[in-house]
């Protein structure tokens, strides 16, 4: 008899789960529409504050052209690529977005999968991975900001940074954390000649600086209202930003009587290995590199098109250019970076007190 009962047990229990199978395959909640999504971690910067943004047009667009949902992630550059590490034995995101050197880095850690998005032919060399582990989907170039109201003679120099006027009214986000704010070490070490004379420096300039900061994003609002001066940031996000925050101005320290500089820190993207829904993630980075996303880098984003093949004529392209002038651009050496960062990011920590 209970041979008999535990036959029929196993035979309801075999019905019901052919039943929920069958379920799933015609509609259900799990696996079909899990297909339909892709999961993106990314510096911020390229998303709006008020939904307006480059990727809000994008995503939106790729949404009603695949039916693939994406779901985002935000957060620093550092932060991003720790989370992925983290995550690295079940892998929750299929693309990563991030400024230099941390595209580099997740690439050291083995984060990335081989990928050449359509138009990547179109993408200068130095702007994506020989291996095909990442390509830039939006050029840009690092910067700071400074509140044009307070400041009607803006500051040149990183010499006037030091002036007594400026305490607490400055702040840079966290390098190591941020991509701009490991920027701002990667500037600071060009200017001054190197690592010693960068970091003396930053020592000088921490009286002024309110503390860290793990999002550049959060800076711009605080010197728009006044309560910061001066801050850091890129030519992408904050030109994006100052159309909803008139009080902010873009410019680029120079060191004493010297040009200012600044040098290319581009949305660098990659296919994250072992990623759940690779073939999503593909068709996303395909997308991204589009020429019609493309076509909205500029005049919807505020940066500048990754593919050398669009020529961008809209009235912020112009703007944007006319914010480079006179301004002298450096290649940093990122092979020297990814292999020294935790060094600068030490040394950084060690002069500030941070």
């Amino acid at each position: 008899m209970r041979t008999h009962a535990l036959k029929q047990s196993l035979a309801v229990l075999g019905a019901l789960s052919l039943a929920t199978v069958t379920l799933t395959a015609c509609g259900g909640t799990s696996a079909a529409s899990d297909e339909k999504v892709v999961t993106v971690y990314s510096a911020d910067g390229l998303k709006g504050e008020n939904g307006d943004g480059w990727y809000d047009k994008v995503f939106a667009e790729f949404e009603k052209e695949t039916g693939i949902k994406v779901k985002y992630v935000e957060g620093g550059s550092g932060e991003m690529v720790q989370r992925a590490v983290r995550e690295k034995s079940n892998t929750q995101a299929d693309v990563l977005v991030t400024l230099p050197p941390f595209i580099q880095q997740a690439d050291a850690k083995g984060l990335l999968a081989a990928y050449e998005p359509k138009g990547t032919d179109q993408v200068d060399a130095a702007d994506k991975a020989p291996d095909a582990k990442w390509t830039s989907v939006v050029n840009n170039y690092f910067g700071f900001i400074y509140n044009k109201k307070r400041l009607t003679d803006p500051p040149r120099t990183w010499e006037e940074l030091l002036d007594p006027a400026y305490k607490e009214k400055i702040q840079y986000s966290t390098p190591g954390v941020a991509g701009d704010g490991t920027a701002v070490l990667i500037k600071a070490m060009h200017d001054f000649g190197g690592q010693e004379p960068a970091m003396e420096y930053l020592k000088r300039l921490q009286t002024n600086n309110v503390g860290p900061s793990a999002s550049t994003g959060k800076l711009a609002p605080k010197v728009d209202k006044g309560e910061l001066l001066v801050a850091n940031g890129d030519v992408q996000m904050n030109y994006a930003q100052s159309k909803d925050m008139p009080n902010l101005a873009i410019w680029f320290p120079a060191k004493g009587d010297g040009k200012p500089t600044s040098f290319a820190l581009p949305y660098a993207a990659g296919l994250l290995a072992k990623a759940p829904h690779s073939e999503n993630g593909k068709k996303l980075l395909d997308f991204l590199l589009s020429e019609t996303a493309q076509r909205d880098v500029s005049a919807v984003g505020g940066g500048f098109a990754a593919r050398k093949d669009i020529k961008a004529t809209d009235a912020n392209a112009t703007e944007l250019n006319g914010l480079l002038e006179g301004v002298e651009i450096f290649e940093p050496d990122w092979a020297d970076i990814g292999t020294n960062l935790d060094t600068y990011i030490d040394a950084w920590k060690t002069a500030t007190g941070s």
